[in-house]
């Protein structure tokens, strides 16, 4: 008897060790298999999570991928933080605005893998401004802007998310051109509303990426007044922003997913390659936008609108990889973002700049990928540097003495 018992102890003993290793493969398999999910708002600087979907470079990585559009910023950090996204397109400095609570609940982590492109977005302004203030005629912006509150009471400017690239160029811009930033109203519109909204009168001007700036020339509802290339030559601008439980519990197909849009932003860095990226960006179920406004902008040619002919830029247009340059996230320009939230009253006190760039900036991570992929990682992050426009000069190991220079 007692021999029976032992035997069906140690048989039942057996079959739980089979069941919990049965339960942990199956589990793990499953979690393997669970396809990652990407979201992106209708930009011409999505093209290298797009293209590395349909340019089949997330199979050949060995990870399946699913690729949504998404409404506005909002919901895309309210997505990445709830993990109904894995990841996605995102402002650089959007993450930095969301932990600090400008625009978002303070301490919210979203962490930033890599860096997808640099340059390419627009300041729009007004057909009603049309002959008054040309392009890059910053010396006009000021007295036009005074004269058209004197007459209308209100002027409106638009970005696209508080604390977001959008809003930080707007605002650079307006304290570049001598604006009362007080005396103005800034609402925050969705990218692709802004046309929309301008053509009804909803705002006078607007900053927002390609290729809705393009887009209102086309249509005659506005003009090119400035580019963000203009404001800080080779600024950077958007980033793969993921949910911090899958930067930790899958790192594996996170790497995956970085060598596939990395390898997207090198194919995007040739010129003969962005006829072909116009094309199928432009879709609707991608920007649902005029292909050759899309490529005529991502060549660096700008029709200005307004009967100011057409800008060039053959060195500083959109770019998605340059040698790894661009993709590299610097913790400095986390920290110039941050300094930028104390400048226009967003934060009342200074923020612990490093420790944030720190928490946030998945650098070592980004560092491991380069490596394995042999591309060559910068040396310039935490170094001074200026903008194109603003030469003051931007310490990242000192924001309060370029904060005392910019608030006098």
């Amino acid at each position: 008897m007692k021999t029976i018992k032992k035997q069906i102890a140690t048989l039942t003993k057996s079959v739980l060790v089979l069941l919990v290793a049965f339960s942990t493969a199956f589990t793990t398999t499953s979690a393997q298999s669970d396809p990652v999910r990407l979201g992106f708002i209708p930009l011409t600087d999505c093209s290298p999570i797009v293209m590395a979907k349909e340019l089949g470079l997330f199979k050949k990585y060995g990870v399946e991928v699913i690729v949504t559009k998404e409404s506005s910023w909002a919901n895309v950090r309210d997505k990445i933080l709830t993990g109904e996204l894995d990841g996605a397109h995102c402002l650089y400095s959007m993450p930095f605005s969301v932990y600090t609570g400008v625009g978002g609940k303070a301490g919210s982590e979203m962490k930033i893998a890599m860096m997808l492109n640099v340059n390419g977005q627009a300041i729009t302004l007004s057909k009603d401004f049309c002959g008054k203030v040309g392009f890059k005629q910053m010396n006009k912006v000021a007295p036009v802007v005074a004269a058209k509150l004197k007459a209308e009471k209100e002027v409106t400017f638009a970005m696209t998310f508080p604390g977001g690239t959008h809003d930080l160029w707007l605002r650079n811009w307006m304290a570049i051109a001598g604006l009362n930033q007080k005396a103005v109203k800034i609402i925050t519109i969705p990218p692709p509303q802004m046309v929309a909204n301008m053509k009804v009168g909803n705002m006078d001007g607007f900053c927002v990426g390609e290729p809705w700036g393009g887009v209102a020339v086309k249509q005659g509802v506005g003009f090119t007044q400035i580019a963000s290339q203009d404001i800080w030559k080779d600024h950077p601008e958007k980033a793969l922003v993921v949910n911090k439980e899958f930067s930790s519990k899958r790192k594996g197909d996170l790497v995956k997913v970085m060598k596939a849009v990395m390898e997207a932003c090198m194919w995007l860095d040739n010129p003969g390659n962005r006829k072909k990226a116009a094309a199928i960006i432009g879709r609707a179920p991608y920007v649902n936008a005029p292909a050759d406004v899309i490529e005529n902008r991502l060549m660096g040619n700008y029709d200005l609108g307004c009967n100011q002919g057409t800008e060039v830029y053959d060195k500083d247009y959109m770019l998605f990889y340059k040698g790894g340059t661009v993709n590299y996230p610097r913790k400095s320009y986390g920290i110039w973002a941050m300094a930028q939230f104390v400048r226009f009253g967003y934060l009342k006190e200074a923020p612990d700049y490093a420790a944030i760039a720190d928490k946030l900036i998945l650098q070592d991570l980004y560092e491991e990928v380069a490596k394995s992929m042999k591309i060559k990682i910068p040396t310039d992050d935490m170094k001074p540097f200026s903008l194109t426009m603003d030469k003051t000069v931007f310490d990242p190991k000192n924001p309060a003495a370029y904060l005392k220079v910019v608030r006098k």
